[in-house]
């Protein structure tokens, strides 16, 4: 017997649910697709639609923008597509219960984390910051809850000492798509039963506010240095130089005997490329930068024609 082919409505918005909307496309029946309403953006701030809204246009399926599902022409509508199940991932807008209810396997969704660790909006950052060697996603069966409904399936993935928020991204939207298509056809066989999630080890990824990208060098390289990789590409860590922010985009943890500066923040030399800067303990050793409308560039590059040791960051 081939593969059962379910009836699925999708829900998602950015980059990171393009994965799983592909995935369906090829396994199952997608009959409707939600996405949020186009939004402003760019320097022109013209309406853009989202990432999923144009993979959905593409292949031409049936499209809802509802600024909420509180709405009754948008029930109306989804209950008329008669989804199975609906996926939901990254969409953005609260599930009320009467959709929750609407299909006959319910409401799924793709978490970026290992539940019940790093519920709520930016689990990415959050475990790259926290200094986490693992994380996974989660599917679960959705609830009224953030995040805390019953696990059906957990796929682990490591956290590499050269990880960003973008690499670990795509990486957890592809191992999502295919632990979705893997849930969805143990729903369909009847097979995998979900499973309430654990009362211990609960955290929670509040939003990242831009705010956050300001390093403050007064903490430890190491912690530092996670902020850096984790906030790539976005917000992007920054500091200031001479009164002016400069971002910055790559740097490692250093260990150097002997070089050491009482002042935290202090541009202690430039070596090999590198700018080694004094943190509460420890130095950052700083490989690429931005300033203000300019290119990323190399430590070397920027540095050049620069008098930077003994100046301080920040």
């Amino acid at each position: 017997m081939g593969k059962s082919r379910l009836r699925v409505a999708f829900a998602g918005t950015p980059e990171f649910a393009l994965p799983a909307l592909e995935a369906l496309l090829e396994s199952h029946m997608v009959v409707g697709v939600l996405t949020q309403p186009d939004r402003p953006s760019g320097r022109g701030r013209r309406l853009s639609a989202s990432p999923v809204k144009t993979l959905a246009e593409a292949h031409h399926l049936p499209l809802l923008q509802p600024a909420s599902l509180r709405e009754e022409a948008a029930r109306a509508q989804l209950a008329a597509w008669k989804p199975e199940v609906l996926v939901v991932v990254a969409y953005g807008l609260i599930l009320p219960p009467a959709v929750l209810e609407l299909p006959r396997q319910g409401c799924l969704n793709i978490h970026a984390s290992l539940l019940p660790r790093w519920r709520g909006a930016a689990p990415v950052q959050r475990a790259i910051l926290a200094g986490d060697a693992v994380t996974g996603v989660t599917i679960m069966q959705m609830d009224e809850g953030l995040d805390t409904g019953p696990m059906l399936l957990a796929r682990e993935i490591d956290i590499g000492a050269h990880t960003t928020g973008g690499s670990l991204h795509a990486a957890l939207a592809a191992l999502g798509a295919a632990a979705l298509l893997e849930a969805l056809e143990g729903l369909a066989a009847g097979t995998l039963k979900a499973q309430p999630q654990p009362h211990e080890g609960v955290t929670y990824a509040a939003k990242i506010d831009k705010s956050e990208a300001r390093i403050d060098w007064g903490r430890d390289a190491a912690s530092i240095e996670r902020q850096v990789r984790a906030f790539d590409p976005w917000p992007i860590a920054e500091t200031t130089l001479g009164g002016e922010r400069l971002r910055i985009h790559s740097a490692s943890n250093m260990s150097i005997k002997g070089v050491k500066s009482e002042q935290h923040g202090a541009i202690v030399s430039i070596q090999d490329g590198i700018m080694l800067v004094q943190c509460g303990e420890g130095l950052l050793g700083v490989l690429r930068v931005q300033k203000p409308g300019g290119r990323v560039l190399a430590v070397s590059e920027f540095a050049h024609n620069l008098d930077l040791a003994g100046r301080r960051l920040g």
